[in-house]
């Protein structure tokens, strides 16, 4: 395939000495060579900064304090040169051809923002099923979000970027707002990514009927409230 589409991988990390490594290597493995990897390290106390420097000249390291993940993910999209965005997070794994089929679904359909595709979870072994995390989500795939998130750059210009008063799900609040402004997208149907399960994950602990989930869809009714009478659905 023609490589005609700059792609810019950016991975946020905090205290994941343990599995960046193995993120970074699935990034490197792919058939769609990105321009640059970029790890911003959100305040990590860990060895995550060595890990990274493992990997010099292959991966653009920055570090700033903590923040949280939506802060490290607008930190990477500053920094980013790509004409097109895709996010990894540090504990998680792409498949190897994970952006050649999704870049070739942005060049094939041009009108589109946004590809998705589907993933499947995958528990650290000696670790318990968390309570949100429902049994057939670990015997089956569905359709990703952030970890199998490409994005044309202007995705971003349109949308905005992530919301840092999010500390977890501020991909739910970025989808949310991705959809109320009308941006085509489509969903790969196949598995491209690997989602790690862990007891350090930030939404680990994460409560059914979190109320982030109701703060996103009070947010999407007050935006479609306020739109002019001429905007539509």
């Amino acid at each position: 395939m023609k490589q005609t589409s700059l792609v810019s991988v950016i991975i946020p990390v905090y205290n994941c000495e343990r599995y960046l490594a193995e993120a970074i290597e699935s990034v490197l493995a792919q058939t769609y060579r990105p321009i640059e990897i970029i790890v911003v390290d959100d305040g990590s106390t860990d060895g995550t900064a060595s890990i990274a420097a493992g990997f010099k000249g292959d991966v653009r390291y920055v570090h700033q304090p903590n923040g949280g993940p939506a802060a490290a993910r607008n930190t990477g999209l500053k920094l980013a040169r790509g004409n097109v965005i895709a996010f990894l997070d540090a504990d998680d794994l792409w498949t190897p051809n994970k952006l050649s089929v999704q870049v070739d679904c942005l060049l094939k359909h041009p009108h589109i923002g946004y590809a998705l595709a589907r993933q499947r979870n995958f528990l650290e072994p000696g670790i318990e099923r968390p309570a949100w995390l429902r049994r057939e989500f670990l015997l089956k795939d569905y359709v990703g979000t952030l970890q199998t998130l490409v994005a044309r750059r202007k995705v971003f210009e349109q949308v905005g970027v992530f919301d840092p008063t999010f500390r977890i799900n501020e991909d739910m609040d970025w989808f949310a707002r991705a959809k109320d402004a009308g941006i085509p997208m489509m969903v790969v149907p196949e598995v491209l990514a690997y989602r790690r399960i862990h007891s350090t994950n930030l939404g680990y602990q994460a409560q059914v009927g979190d109320p982030v989930l109701f703060r996103t869809l009070r947010a999407s009714i007050r935006r479609k409230g306020n739109r002019r009478p001429t905007e539509v659905e």
